[in-house]
C-alpha cells in the first residue's frame, strides 16, 4: 500500500542524497568506494520512489488501476534484492552497517507482504520497522559525529567477515 504522502515532500531527501553523493564519489578516486557505492544507491532509491509516487499519482504510466499493485510488487522486490545485495556487501565492515541494512530488508519484505495482502498492520508493521533501522542510522552518524569532533567513537561491533 503506497503512503499517503506528498511526493514533492521526497524531493529534499533526493536532492540531499545527490548532493551527498558528489563528496564520496571524489573518495572513490581515493579508494573508498564503498561509501559512494552506498550513498548512490540511497540516492537512487529516493529517485525511484518519488517517481514511482509522482508518476502513479498522476496517472503518467497509463496504468490500469489493476495493474497498479503489480508495479508496487515489482518496485519493492528490485529493492529488496538491491539492498540485500548491500547485506552481502557490508559483511566486512562492523556488523551495525550489516544489520542496517537487513533491517531495511525486513522492512521492505513487510511492505511487499502488505500489498500483497492488502493489510494494513503489516503496512504500520513496515513502518515500525522503518523507525527501527533509521534509528540504527542515527546511531552510526553520532557514531561519526563524535569521532570527528574529537570524541571517541561508539561500538559498532566487529565485521562478521574478517580478512
Amino acid at each position: 500500500m503506497m503512503p499517503n504522502i506528498p511526493a514533492s515532500a521526497l524531493w529534499p531527501s533526493l536532492a540531499a542524497q545527490m548532493v551527498a553523493t558528489k563528496l564520496p564519489t571524489a573518495a572513490a578516486r581515493l579508494g573508498h568506494s564503498a561509501e559512494a557505492g552506498i550513498f548512490g544507491i540511497i540516492g537512487g532509491f529516493f529517485l525511484s520512489y518519488a517517481l514511482l509516487v509522482l508518476g502513479l499519482s498522476h496517472s503518467w504510466f497509463a496504468l490500469l488501476p489493476a495493474a497498479v499493485l503489480s508495479t508496487q510488487k515489482v518496485f519493492v522486490i528490485s529493492w529488496m534484492v538491491i539492498i540485500t545485495m548491500l547485506v552481502l556487501g557490508t559483511l566486512r565492515l562492523p556488523v551495525i552497517y550489516t544489520a542496517l541494512f537487513a533491517i531495511v530488508d525486513v522492512a521492505l519484505f513487510l511492505d511487499l507482504l502488505s500489498i500483497i495482502q492488502n493489510s494494513a498492520n503489516l503496512s504500520k508493521a513496515a513502518g515500525w520497522v522503518t523507525m527501527g533501522f533509521t534509528a540504527v542510522a542515527v546511531y552510526t552518524f553520532f557514531s561519526t559525529a563524535s569521532h570527528a569532533t574529537g570524541g571517541k567513537e561508539f561500538p559498532l561491533g566487529r565485521p562478521f567477515l574478517r580478512t
